[in-house]
Parts: C-alpha cells; structure tokens; sequence
C-alpha cells in the first residue's frame, strides 16, 4: 500500500501532519484489493478549551463523520491551540497544511478583509437578527470570499457576546476606560473602536494575554462569558466584569480547499455535511452554556455589571463605522435588521 501524507506544518515546530491516508485493514494489499480502502485522519484546531462549546461540536462532527463513513475519515480534535493559535490555523487552510478549524472571525480578516465588517460593534440587533443574516445570502456571499482564499466556510458558530473586564474599575460609561490597557485581538477595528472609546488597546494573541493580565501588563481584556469562566479570569487579576456585549463574535467551522480536494468525493460530502451541522449545534450549546459561567464568575468573586446603558458606547464608536472598507456590505447587513 502506497501511503499519501498530506497536512499539518506546525508554524514553530517543522512539519507535524494533519492529514494521512494510509492503508485500511489490510495494509499489504495493493491499493486496488478488495479490503484496502484508504483511512483518512483530519486534524482540526482551535484556540479555546476542550470543554469549550467550539470543541464539543467539533467531537459531534467527528463522531458523525466517522460513523458515516464506517471508519474511512478520523477527525482528531485539538483545543488549546495546541496546533496553532488562531491566525497560524487560519494561515495553515489557505496553505493546505491544516484541515479543519473553528475560529471567532478576527483573525480571519486577515485572510478575508470582508469578514471584518463582523467585527464592527453593536452591529447586530441581537442574536437571532444575527443568525438570520449569517445563514442567509450575505453568509453565502462571505463564503464564497472565502473560497477565494483556499478556505471552505462549512458553518457559521458563535462564541458568545463580547464583554469587558478589568482588573481596577467597574466599566459602566465610556469614560470609566479612559486609560485602561486593554487586550484586544489582533484586529484593526477592534483596536479603532477602543481607541475611540479612550482605551489604550494592546493587541496579542490569546496564549499571551493570561500572563499579560497576571503580570499587569494590561489591565483588561474583552471576551465572552465562557472565555472568562473557563480561563479563570478570577485568578488574573480581573475583578469587574461589564456586560457591554459590544461584539457579537461571530465564529466559523472551516476546511481547507485543499484537503478537500484531496478527499474522494462520497467522502468529503459527508465531511462537508457534518460541517454544515456544527455551527448550530454549537451555537445551542453557547446560549446553555453562557448562563452558567456568568454565574461562576460570581460565585468566585467577580464582580458583574449588568444593567449597561450602550447607547453612549455606542455613540461613541460611531466614527469606526466611517472607516469601514467594505461599506456596501455594511449598509447590506445594517439594512437587513
């Protein structure tokens, strides 16, 4: 049997393969044999924990996916951005060197700039305005951007409502940040919008910003609930939580083109399929789950401020939406609600 490795280069590390087809229960019979079929082990990533709603739908898909084909297509699932954090697992799609991943939109406009209007805050009304315009015609017309650039968008997912917290003020105004240093993801209107609302934003990937809230080099950071939670943002110095919710970050399962590609095709319908599947279980799982990690918060100690008046937050990033290169699509979505 003649084996075809195809897959993961780890960003730091060399080459660690994401994707191996190799022989099937008879490894000595000739690829044409009776009881050969080939067996392909897909490696999907993401940044956040294994019992975060983004890994539990990936292990859904995974079982899915498996059952289906009797055993011919193995999804490894690794949390914790064990394989890359998100911008490296993004980078890697586009490459062919990585197979599946769910990932928050940031990083992505990277690769994709029309994402980027997902990042514009307060954009949606709320979560079921945001739904419906992400899997209608607007998503349809992201996906296919996407495609553009090696990268099959296979669901839409979320990983909450962003929020603020900090380690020295409860945030109830925008003036309450002025000042304050602030984790942000490596994006440019996340960073303008906090600029605008008198912050001084610091961007860094994930993995750094715990030691970065731990050692005070920043103060805050802003994430869903569940990030806070499953973090333990308690024990990194954050004290106040401020249930802004100026972000709905919005979150894709992907696939790379090319390990599609590389696929049989009665095989990578049935991946594709389950793909189509993930985002909405996830999304459930988030709405379950979010409840729960805001009440841990406070359970161990942290401080939530709940009753938010945005519409001065809102005001206040107004001036973002002005720099905003995609603008037709802006006003596409903003009309849609």
């Amino acid at each position: 049997m003649t084996k075809k490795k195809f897959g993961f280069v780890s960003m730091m590390l060399a080459s660690t393969l994401a994707l191996t087809a190799c022989g099937g229960a008879d490894s000595d019979s000739s690829s044409g044999e009776e009881g050969s079929e080939e067996t392909y082990v897909l490696q999907a990533g993401h940044s956040l924990p294994d019992d975060h709603p983004y890994h539990l739908g990936f292990l859904e898909m995974a079982e899915a996916v498996e059952e289906r084909t009797d055993g011919q297509v193995k999804i490894e699932v690794f949390a914790n951005s064990e394989i890359g954090a998100e911008r490296e697992l993004t980078e890697g799609m586009g490459l062919g060197t990585v197979d599946l991943v769910v990932s928050s939109t940031a990083p992505v406009t990277n690769f994709v700039p029309e994402l980027g209007v997902l990042d514009v805050p307060f954009l949606f009304q709320d979560r079921e305005s945001a739904v419906e315009i992400l899997e209608g015609d607007i998503g349809d017309e992201l996906f296919t951007k996407m495609e553009e650039n090696g990268i099959i968008g296979l669901s839409w997912g979320e990983n909450g409502y962003r929020h603020i917290t900090n380690a020295v003020r409860p945030i109830e105004t925008p003036e309450d940040l002025k000042g304050l240093k602030i984790r942000t993801q490596e994006n440019e209107i996340h960073l303008a919008a906090f600029e605008a609302l008198g912050a001084q934003p610091t961007p860094m990937a994930w993995t750094e910003a715990i030691t970065a809230l731990q050692q005070g080099v920043v103060d805050a950071q802003e994430n869903p609930a569940i990030v806070a939670d499953q973090f333990s943002l308690y024990d990194a110095n954050q004290k106040y939580m401020s249930l802004t919710g100026h972000v709905y970050s919005v979150a894709i399962y992907m696939m790379s083109q090319q390990t599609y590609d590389e696929l049989p095709e009665e095989l990578r319908d049935i991946v594709v399929e389950e793909g189509q599947k993930a985002g909405a279980r996830e999304r459930d799982l988030i709405v379950e789950m979010e409840k729960e990690s805001l009440q841990n918060l406070k359970d161990n100690g942290m401080e939530i401020i709940e009753d938010i008046d945005t519409a001065p937050f809102q005001e206040a990033v107004q001036p973002v939406y002005e720099t905003i290169e995609h603008q037709d699509l802006l006003n596409e979505i903003l009309d849609a609600q």
